[in-house]
């Protein structure tokens, strides 16, 4: 299993930066994430910027389709991204 994780603790990315050098890390092996070839089992996967260090990713569409779903929950300001993003396509 792999679990994008999100925290409140994490920086919140928004269009103003332009962060160039990211990487996915995955905390339960404590190494780079590379398509599951960091470790056996479940895999929790979080965004590495190299200016901001942890990041919350941007949502994915499962989380627009089932906000209540994600722990923890999608800001206002994150549902207001993605279905603007969305109407746009």
């Amino acid at each position: 299993m792999t679990q994008i994780v999100r925290d409140p603790g994490f920086y919140e990315p928004s269009d103003e930066d332009d962060c160039s050098r990211y990487w996915y890390f995955c905390q339960a092996h404590d190494r780079p994430y590379w398509h599951e070839s960091c470790g056996e089992g479940p895999h929790l996967i979080t965004l590495h910027c190299q200016e901001h260090g942890p990041e919350n990713m941007w949502p994915q569409p499962l989380m627009l389709m089932f906000p209540e779903g994600f722990d923890p929950p999608l800001s206002d300001a994150q549902l207001v991204w993605v279905r603007a993003d969305d109407d746009a396509v």
